[in-house]
């Protein structure tokens, strides 16, 4: 079977920017309906990473969130570790760090023959439970259906106590914006795609080697896979106000939905944009199709999007690299990005972001320094 080419909106008389995916604002607009409310306040949970739920039972809450998505990545197994830990990135953007339980949402291809299934499926279920089993949970059911794609998922759930979770609505001016992976990871898969595509191979030939793709496909998946649960820990320790995960809906996506559920009249403003190397390039070489710098990519398990008193972002970023297996690449990731100001509750990323390239761990390239506040910029990559 022939490889099916790139989707190009503009050839079925659509806009070039057209997305099948559900609008950010029209998504939020139809969730509201969802809102609850108790004792005349609505329960948390439209618009922010999990729902919290109070429970009968005196000062307990329940948190609990879902997600699922179709494979990204060709290794069965770590597309399992991945799906696991994008649906506990949820629980980790409010700082809890333990998860009491947890659900598999399985969708088995009817196209498969039986010795894919066979072979594919187990893979991606065992990758699914080991990560769990990382973050200190474990998988006690779910769901399976037949399907015409395979679609991965889950759902966490976790009963806690006020002192356990923090809220992510208590930004306050001054705070610091750090992020602790880089972005670029549909960037980096895409651009693996293209290796066996000539047409659009061509495109990005010219700013980047077949080996540095590999290596960034590689680097991409690893942090996909990895648990941010280092960075709800640390949370706690230097008193973050409020988190948010990066994924569908890019880093700008979701600093202006976090910015949104703010109690003070704040603004987010980025400064530093902490990119798998060459992606920036790779974007630019086809016409911001990925919209990378501009911060509306698509992530899938990214990192938390922390805001940290501005005296604490600087040691959070040294602990997370001192507790990562190495300190090299993504392993080793935080990275302050911007600041917290008196606004209007949205989020902007500045005309000239400066790129930290981030090289893929094992590399030769030199690790950048990753408590910098400086917004001074780099070459436009815009």
């Amino acid at each position: 079977k022939g490889v099916r080419q790139h989707f190009k909106p503009e050839e079925h008389g659509l806009e070039r920017g057209f997305r099948l995916t559900v609008p950010q604002e029209a998504l939020l607009k139809l969730l509201w309906c969802l809102s609850v409310s108790v004792d005349g306040g609505v329960i948390p949970g439209v618009g922010i990473d999990c729902c919290v739920i109070p429970l009968r039972h005196g000062g307990l809450s329940l948190v609990q969130t879902t997600d699922f998505f179709y494979p990204l990545v060709e290794d069965p197994y770590m597309m399992g570790r991945i799906a696991c830990a994008n649906v506990l990135s949820d629980l980790y953007a409010m700082g809890i760090t333990e998860c009491d339980n947890m659900l598999m949402l399985l969708s088995v291809s009817q196209k498969m023959n039986d010795k894919d299934r066979e072979r594919v499926m187990p893979l991606m279920i065992r990758g699914f439970r080991d990560a769990a089993e990382e973050g200190g949970t474990s998988v006690t059911g779910g769901q399976t259906v037949i399907n015409p794609w395979i679609i991965i998922g889950g759902v966490a759930s976790v009963v806690c106590q006020p002192n356990e979770f923090i809220m992510p609505h208590g930004a306050v001016p001054g705070d610091v914006l750090v992020l602790t992976k880089p972005l670029g990871t549909q960037v980096a898969v895409n651009a693996h795609q293209w290796l066996d595509q000539p047409e659009r191979w061509n495109k990005i030939k010219l700013v980047i080697t077949k080996e540095e793709v590999k290596e960034a496909y590689q680097e991409a998946m690893f942090s996909m896979a990895t648990l941010n649960r280092t960075a709800a820990g640390l949370m706690h320790k230097f008193q973050a106000h409020a988190a948010t995960d990066v994924t569908g809906f890019g880093l700008l996506g979701h600093a202006n939905n976090l910015a949104a559920q703010q109690r003070n009249e704040v603004a987010f403003v980025i400064h530093n944009l902490p990119i798998i190397a060459k992606m920036a390039a790779i974007s630019k070489a086809c016409g911001n199709l990925f919209n990378l710098v501009q911060g509306t990519s698509a992530e899938t398990s990214g990192g938390l999007l922390v805001c940290l008193p501005r005296e604490q972002a600087a040691k959070f970023c040294s602990e997370m690299k001192s507790q990562s297996s190495g300190g090299q690449g993504v392993a080793g990731g935080a990275w302050i990005i911007g600041i917290v100001e008196k606004g209007d509750r949205r989020a902007r990323i500045i005309d000239k972001p400066r790129i930290i390239e981030v090289p893929p761990r094992g590399s030769q390239a030199t690790n950048q320094d990753n408590s910098s506040i400086s917004p001074t910029p780099s070459p436009n990559l815009s």
